[in-house]
């Protein structure tokens, strides 16, 4: 089968189109035949191995332990492994593996769901991971309720385009910040207001927020506190920018201890991937509270490409890759 593979870390020069053995499904396993797979931060940073922290969870000190990069998937169950009992083959499925950008990849069958009937493939697979982490930083971390006035930065990318929706589903007043390009997409989602950080600084305008999610991970915590009500939650998803040893995660470090000595919560979100919580989503997806907002697809032979475009941040919403046809 095809699969976009890298052997060494690096920049998207690494990712190269090859073809590997097609994978077996082991007990608890599904194989799918990829329709379509997400493209995510996390992407880039296991193609990188930066910051080097993350070498240390298991992803290769030296090179890549899963040489298939692809983290979302949509697609088609193949077959199944010993003791599924939730798929069969045939049936339309999204969620989490490791191993997307390929014809075929297994997945553990705790990390898949039926697919949302109303969604295309490649409207399914830019939802598993950015969807999973902006409900559980709006549900979990945020506690967001109705009449919470909620901040959200980074709110024309890929968790943030979902974190507005999910927000406004659960009855708040969502405020989005993101840059000139993004204002109509951010609108589009049902922002109440959008903040053009080009040209308005948030934190200078004497709103409080009851809840501010930080998608974008680069802001200091002493600037996003000074948004925040007495009481009120921070939440930081994920981390980019910073050096090389611990990227922009040292925001999420940092902020539990900040929490020790401020009435302030602040949280850094770890997402803990289950199919449960893309059950969840396909609930508000079908009743079209959300809906995936997709800018571009790319075929799996330009993966590369569409892994360097998410990374330079100009994405409005999520970048896909189709593996139809290749």
């Amino acid at each position: 089968m095809k699969a976009i593979v890298q052997d060494v870390y690096g920049n998207s020069d690494v990712l190269r189109l090859r073809e590997v053995a097609q994978p077996v499904p082991g007990a608890g396993e599904v194989l799918v035949r990829v329709r379509a797979a997400g493209v995510d931060q996390g992407v880039w940073h296991l193609m990188t191995g930066l910051p080097y922290l993350l070498r240390l969870f298991g992803y290769g000190l030296k090179k890549p332990k899963v040489p298939v990069r692809g983290r979302e998937v949509a697609g088609l169950v193949e077959a199944v492994g010993a003791g599924v009992t939730r798929f069969q083959p045939g049936d339309e499925v999204f969620g989490m593996c490791e191993g997307s950008f390929a014809e075929y990849v297994c997945a553990k069958e705790a990390l898949v769901a039926r697919k949302p009937a109303n969604l295309t493939f490649e409207e399914a697979a830019a939802a598993p991971i950015s969807a999973g982490t902006a409900l559980q930083a709006v549900r979990d971390a945020g506690h967001v309720a109705v009449g919470h006035k909620v901040l959200i930065i980074g709110a024309g990318g890929g968790v943030g385009s979902f974190a507005v929706q999910i927000a406004k589903a659960f009855g708040a007043e969502v405020s989005g910040v993101c840059s000139t390009g993004k204002v109509d997409l951010v609108h589009s989602l049902g922002a109440d207001h959008v903040i053009d950080y080009t040209r308005e600084d948030f934190a200078q305008a004497g709103v409080l927020y009851d809840v501010i999610l930080d998608t974008a991970g680069n802001r200091p915590l002493s600037l996003l506190r000074r948004a925040l009500t007495p009481k009120g939650v921070l939440v930081i998803v994920g981390g980019e920018g910073g050096g090389k040893l611990t990227g922009g995660f040292q925001r999420s470090l940092g902020a539990p201890l900040v929490a020790l000595f401020s009435g302030q919560k602040l949280k850094a979100l770890v997402a803990k991937e289950n199919y449960s919580d893309l059950e969840a989503l396909t609930t508000l997806i079908e009743a079209g509270s959300v809906k995936p907002a997709v800018d571009r697809v790319f075929p799996l032979a330009e993966a590369p490409t569409a892994v360097a475009y998410l990374h330079d941040g100009k994405a409005r919403g999520k970048v896909v890759v189709s593996i139809s046809g290749a």
